[in-house]
């Protein structure tokens, strides 16, 4: 998630945590390896990728903060704009100023929801159709919000939408529509005051329940999701991960990688507390803001916000243990 500081455009990170249901049989074979970085961004056109999702064949899609696109990645390296957000003459996005795309979400026929943030009518979420095209706001939000991580439930026809400023999880109908604030509460508060900044970040659908992280407060949440759609019990699944974003669910457990942009990590993080680095800095990362898994190829989003320097897209390999059927 973007932020920024007096003179220059800074990110709050992302770090997650995640619980393993069942632990995975030991094995000498790293979880993440053969990292490299397969496309470079250009940091003064706004190409800072703020959110990624995984494509068929190979390609991937990107939000594009500050340039206000969806953008896809091709095999062959190739970037191609799919859809650019309207311009809004004069922003007034809480915390950032600038319009910016945030959370990004794909449906199995290809059609793409991002988060539009603008301080204005604008703001909530835009549908891009497959393949491309003009974008079309299907859900509007709280102007005085930042809607942030954005999920898709396809099995219930709804999305996620978490909003860092007014820590509440909106549940839109996919087809579009007024929004509901699904859970809100301090849990998904970011801090008060001057140390205040961005508050539930990260989401996605796992098991039937939404996870949650919040990046002011360090903690990933898991709000499990009723028979009749209503939200439950917000649990804290971990403490003390701070400035965490966006993550992902690299398989059918509850282990999660999480990208901690501040010191340009890829963590996991184990049920009993401890965890692991599976990516640096040496290998490409540049301020990682999110995550996504299709096979055994990991795909990690750097926006550069803080280190201004070769905002990319790095590839690297699962374990093949955890490979999602």
């Amino acid at each position: 998630m973007p932020r920024f500081p007096r003179a220059a455009v800074v990110a709050p990170a992302a770090l997650v945590i995640g619980l393993l249901a069942t632990a995975p049989a030991a094995s000498d074979e790293p979880l993440v390896s053969n990292a490299r970085v397969v496309a470079h961004f250009d940091l003064a056109a706004g190409q800072t990728p703020e959110n990624v999702v995984a494509e068929r064949g190979g390609s991937v899609d990107v939000s594009f903060a500050f340039a206000r696109q969806v953008a896809r990645v091709t095999r062959e390296r190739r970037v191609r704009v799919l859809a650019t957000l309207p311009a809004e003459r004069s922003p007034r996005t809480p915390l950032l100023t600038s319009a910016v795309t945030l959370g990004l979400a794909r449906a199995h026929d290809g059609t793409l929801y991002v988060n539009y943030a603008t301080g204005t009518d604008r703001t909530g979420i835009w549908r891009v159709p497959a393949g491309g095209g003009t974008p079309e706001q299907i859900a509007e939000l709280p102007s005085d919000g930042l809607p942030n991580g954005l999920a898709l439930d396809e099995r219930h026809g709804v999305l996620y939408a978490a909003d860092s400023v007014l820590g509440t999880v909106w549940r839109v109908p996919q087809a579009g529509g007024a929004p509901t604030a699904w859970a809100t509460g301090s849990a998904l508060a970011h801090l008060p005051g001057p140390a205040g900044g961005f508050g539930a970040n990260g989401v996605k659908v796992h098991k039937d329940a939404v996870w949650v992280t919040n990046s002011d407060l360090g903690t990933l949440l898991r709000i499990p999701v009723g028979d009749d759609g209503s939200a439950g019990p917000v649990e804290t699944r971990a403490t003390g991960l701070a400035g965490v974003d966006d993550f992902v669910f690299p398989g059918h457990s509850d282990l999660v990688l999480a990208a901690l942009n501040p010191s340009n990590e890829v963590v996991q993080v184990r049920p009993d507390g401890t965890r692991a680095t599976v990516l640096t800095v040496q290998d490409g990362l540049s301020n990682p803001t999110s995550l996504a898994v299709r096979g055994r190829d990991v795909y990690v989003a750097g926006a550069a916000y803080s280190t201004q320097r070769d905002p990319n897209l790095l590839k690297a390999r699962l374990r093949a243990h955890f490979v999602r059927s």
